[in-house]
């Protein structure tokens, strides 16, 4: 596989590249008072070619006679010309954008961030969550459990190693100790403009930052026409009997807008490359209302409702399944611009989230001996506050205050029918405490600036602080007992930094991020008592005296511009101290079922040393400008120290290849997956060797009049059976040796209708 890849990086390295003679094309941008406007970028579309306008408004650009260009600012709307010289150009101001991480006040991307664009029009098939969008994003993988509940890893890090949430700081969290419900489970996949990413713990503005942050961006109104508009979109997929559909309503005025979401989705289960059904079906229903108001030309209120529904969920790697699974979300967004000469903006968002999660075994296999019931419940509110400070054009400070407030409770009633292989005349009925009514809050301060050095490099300094206290409500008594009879409340201080300096030269860009992050033990991690919580047999138990954990990592990226051409890499190291792990300890015998294997439980400790390294690399050309080849590559090494072994969970070496060719009336689009096999394995973990796979899609789509788009696909084109490493063993069943294997061949339908 490494060798096609790098085989077909050195044809297209040496293929021909031409340049069109060119001439120097003089003008100004000012905006629609006449001001002129620095930092706008100027960017010629048939080529990675651009500039930016100095502090009078003026730019020059070496382009073709006639070329279009592209500008671009932050504070501005995207705007397209057709160049000629002493060209005069006016700039419209942006509207509001309340949830953006990433901040492009400057020509140059964070290399250390990415930004990834959903387009729904060109959709050819529907994914199951927002999971399914993180599969062709360099570095990320997918961890299923069942076809509902998967959830992204990035390099080795996830759960609450990495920061998932909604529009810059609005949180649904998972209720299941299982995470048969992770937050990907609870927004409309559709709904999503944009997933914007930072690579590591590079910014101190978003909550607590130990892996990195990952920032699910819903669509923007505030760009579209007048009156009412909206979309409708439908889906279908052969593998399942697949069923989505999905609308949209938006009213919007000048002063007030209002947007209408709704979605439907109905799975089967599908059949994998072996000709093996896997249970997978699930039905899930949710809406979202968001009403925004803009008291005066510079300030905007967003209110936010979303409720999400999903039925008769089936997991195939856990022991249970879920016959519902309800979540609710509320939240609130303002922002104030040109606040003062200093002060460029304020914004406030405040949010309370709700999640109804409840688990049975009732169809399961050792449902005649235990009848298993487990109600859980988690509520997390917050919200953030910050203010943008410019003492000159050259500076943006960002000082605020944000938190986050957890509470789960909830206990599973066990109903025991039979003992040691005999029916019991009258069944016993247990209760067991799964979070024990448990409580974690992070209230954090910080501070970040980002500073222009030069004309062609960038600073960006932070620093963090958060404060950390937990509770344990509703002990169960053989975890008291477990920690000398009494558990007192837990805080902590935890300081959290990040510098990074960025640099361009003759289209070639550098940068180079360091970052300290540190996260506190989770819930889980503190208080869970004897709980199946991971992909291996062994029953969890918490520890609430856990050590905060903190990674140190470096970060080196280059990218590197030409006429056709676009490629650049990152590579990492991270120092991983206090990491937090499960190992058995054979004082604890397992609680439940302790005649079955394994004998023990494993319990939460923090080990002194690990450490994860690795690289991502691209590679686009682009022949024309309708057809372009987009290719990239990602590794991740990562190492336990002490214990020994590799880091569990982690995504196997994976390449993306794919040819696209795009018209505005239509376009297809060949893919495949390269995904090599995974053999550092944590055997501690329960894992063992996969096998390395390749699948290949091909897509396209057309539009046969304005506005209506259709779209269809071959997934997996070639029938493959393959699993990933990342999935949970397949419960209760030997099939293919316990693995949930992906889905064999899929034809796909999708459209879409703008209105």
């Amino acid at each position: 596989m490494k060798r096609i890849f790098f085989m077909m990086l050195v044809m297209l390295l040496n293929g021909a590249v031409t340049f069109a003679q060119q001439v120097e094309i003089h003008g100004s941008v000012v905006n629609d008072l006449g001001k002129p406007l620095e930092n706008i970028i100027v960017k010629i579309d048939d080529s990675n070619d651009f500039t930016e306008t100095d502090n009078n408004g003026h730019f020059m650009i070496l382009a073709k006679p006639g070329s279009a260009a592209t500008l671009m600012h932050m504070m501005y709307k995207t705007k397209t010309v057709i160049l000629e010289d002493a060209i005069r150009i006016v700039m419209e101001e942006q509207a509001f954008n309340l949830d953006n991480i990433i901040v492009k006040a400057d020509p140059f991307r964070d290399l250390a961030q990415s930004s990834i664009v959903y387009d729904d029009i060109k959709a050819a098939s529907q994914p199951r969550n927002v999971s399914d969008l993180f599969k062709d994003i360099p570095g990320f993988g997918i961890q299923k459990r069942g076809a509902y509940a998967s959830e992204p890893v990035f390099r080795a890090f996830k759960y609450d190693q990495l920061n998932v949430q909604y529009d810059g700081g609005m949180k649904i969290l998972n209720a299941c100790p299982n995470r048969m419900d992770p937050i990907t489970t609870h927004v409309i996949p559709e709904e999503i403009d944009r997933i914007e990413v930072v690579k590591g713990p590079f910014t101190v503005r978003f909550g607590q930052n130990f892996g990195g942050i990952v920032n699910l961006v819903t669509k923007n109104v505030t760009h579209k026409k007048l009156g009412v508009s909206g979309n409708l979109e439908t889906g279908y997929e052969t593998n399942g009997n697949n069923f989505t559909g999905r609308g949209a309503l938006i009213y919007r005025k000048e002063k007030v807008d209002l947007e209408l979401n709704g979605s439907y989705r109905n799975y089967g289960d599908y059949t994998d490359g072996n000709g093996d059904e896997v249970p997978s079906s699930f039905t899930s229903t949710d809406y979202s209302v968001k009403l925004g108001v803009n008291p005066t030309e510079n300030q905007r209120m967003r209110f936010t409702w979303r409720q999400s529904f999903g039925r008769d969920i089936k997991h195939a790697g856990l022991p249970m399944d879920s016959p519902y699974d309800n979540s609710y979300l509320i939240g609130v967004d303002y922002k104030i611009e040109d606040v003062s000469g200093k002060i460029s903006s304020i914004m406030v968002k405040g949010f309370y989230s709700n999640v109804d999660h409840l688990m049975t075994n009732e169809d399961r296999p050792n449902y005649m001996m235990v009848a298993a019931e487990s109600n859980v419940f988690v509520t997390t509110w917050g919200g953030k506050t910050e203010m943008t400070i410019t003492p000159s054009d050259k500076t943006n400070i960002f000082v605020g205050l944000d938190a986050n407030i957890i509470s789960r409770e909830g206990d599973r009633i066990r109903t025991i029918k039979m003992m040691n292989g005999n029916m019991l005349p009258e069944p016993i009925v247990k209760v067991d405490k799964i979070w024990q009514d448990s409580e974690l809050n992070d209230i954090g301060v910080f501070a970040e600036g980002k500073f222009k050095v030069t004309k062609r490099s960038f600073l960006t300094a932070g620093l963090r602080t958060d404060f950390i206290s937990t509770a344990i409500n509703d002990p169960e008594q053989d975890f008291l007992d477990l920690y000398g009879g009494e558990i007192e409340d837990q805080s902590e201080v935890n300081v959290s930094g990040n510098l990074s300096y960025l640099y361009n030269v003759n289209k070639t860009q550098l940068q180079i991020s360091l970052g300290r992050g540190v996260r506190t033990a989770s819930i889980v991690e503190r208080y869970i008592n004897h709980f199946n919580v991971n992909s291996d047999p062994y029953e969890y138990v918490g520890n609430p005296y856990l050590s905060p954990e903190s990674n140190h990592q470096i970060e080196v990226s280059i990218g590197q511009r030409f006429d056709k051409i676009d490629l650049g890499a990152s590579v990492f190291y991270s120092f991983l101290d206090n990491y937090i792990t499960a190992v058995v300890d054979e004082d604890l015998p397992r609680k439940y079922m302790p005649t079955q294997e394994p004998r023990f439980a494993k319990r939460f400790v923090n080990v002194d040393q690990a450490m994860q390294t690795g690289f991502e690399f691209y590679f686009n050309y682009n022949f024309t400008e309708a057809l372009s080849f987009l290719s990239d590559i990602s590794y991740t090494y990562g190492q336990n120290k002490d214990l020994d072994e590799p880091l569990p969970q982690i995504v196997p070496l994976t390449s993306h290849l794919s040819l696209n060719f795009n018209k505005d009336k239509y376009w297809l689009n060949f893919k495949t997956r390269l995904v090599a096999e995974q053999d550092r394995i944590a055997e501690s973990f329960g894992e063992t060797v996969t096998p390395g796979f390749a699948t290949f899609d091909l897509s396209g789509g057309f539009k046969p009049f304005a506005d209506f788009s259709i779209g269809a696909a071959i997934l997996n084109m070639f029938d493959t059976a393959y699993y990933e490493h990342l999935n949970f063993s397949y419960r209760n069943s030997d099939t293919n040796a316990g693995r949930i294997y992906e889905p064999g061949r899929n034809f796909t339908i999708y459209i879409n209708y703008n209105f």
